[in-house]
């Protein structure tokens, strides 16, 4: 009778240490997976991008361009703009290009000023910018165009400029007032530029 009890003490002992065992094996489990846990990466909103339709521009200026059905057309209202200093609002993708003119008047060195100015502007994102690349386009009116694309966090993503020369400069910047890093915008960006790049193609003087 003794050695019977003895067996069932001996039976529960065993019992107990094998339930231990496996809540100790099971708790040891669920840690390793929680410190396993690698978080996803933070998802952006799907941008929609529809095919685009131009049309022209009809405001009284020294230019004209074809620009998108998309945009609406502003006065640069900043306190030093000057007559003929548009923008190219983009509601949907919160986006703008500023448009800036020059009269030349058959003033070379104004001209060079002006491009040098261009380049400068370009200069201050040297330190954000990624990188920076230059494109020269002919316009529809074999004339050319500075095109510069710069990548990373930088305010603007494309700047260009064109003239004839002699009589008119035009410069352009995309600027978005969204706080989106690079990357999400990436598709945007390329999206706006082949309306610059249309902008220039499509662009003439007025006499």
């Amino acid at each position: 009778m003794m050695i019977k009890k003895r067996f069932l003490f001996y039976s529960s002992a065993s019992l107990l240490a094998c339930t231990f065992l496996i809540l100790s094996l099971s708790s040891c489990r669920k840690t390793q997976d929680k410190n396993d846990y690698v978080p996803k990466p933070k998802g952006f909103n799907r941008i929609d991008l529809p095919p685009t339709k131009y049309v022209q521009l009809l405001e009284n200026h020294p230019y004209t361009f074809q620009y998108s059905s998309q945009a609406i057309i502003k006065p640069d209202t900043v306190a030093w703009a000057e007559p003929h200093w548009i923008y190219i609002y983009y509601p949907a993708y919160k986006a703008v290009i500023q448009l800036t003119y020059k009269d030349l008047n058959n003033d070379p060195n104004k001209l060079s000023k002006l491009i040098d100015d261009a380049y400068k502007l370009v200069a201050k994102h040297n330190q954000k910018a990624s990188s920076i690349q230059n494109y020269v386009l002919t316009t529809g009116a074999k004339q050319k165009a500075m095109l510069i694309q710069l990548e990373g966090e930088v305010p603007t993503y494309l700047q260009f400029y064109t003239t004839d020369s002699t009589k008119h400069y035009l410069r352009g910047a995309l600027y978005f007032n969204t706080a989106l890093k690079s990357d999400s915008l990436e598709p945007v960006i390329e999206y706006l530029k082949k309306d610059v790049i249309h902008l220039v193609n499509t662009l003439q003087w007025k006499k």
